[in-house]
């Protein structure tokens, strides 16, 4: 097991509302328990976001990228749940986003 301080993670991205970027996008998960998925990689995040344009329900969306250690000591600080999604997963939208 490979352990990375923050200091050491590069950007990440999160998807927020297009052109205010205090909307992130989060997800329920299996406790109705709202969470952030973070990407590592840029072209993960915009794959997820191309597959969101696919449902004409969704508000208008884009890309942030942010300091890995700004994003996810927004979230420790504010007690929201946040999940880091590598290169190695695969993550789709859900079907039903309410």
């Amino acid at each position: 097991m490979r352990v990375v301080a923050l200091f050491d993670m590069p950007d990440m991205y999160i998807i927020t509302l297009k052109d205010h970027p205090e909307g992130v996008y989060s997800v329920y998960d299996n406790d109705e328990e709202r969470v952030i998925p973070i990407f590592e990689d840029e072209d993960d995040a915009d794959r997820y976001l191309f597959m969101m344009e696919d449902d004409d329900e969704n508000p208008p969306l884009q890309v942030v990228e942010l300091d890995s250690d700004v994003i996810i000591d927004a979230c420790e600080s504010r007690g929201q749940r946040y999940s880091i999604i590598t290169s190695d997963d695969f993550l789709i939208p859900p079907d039903d986003l309410e």
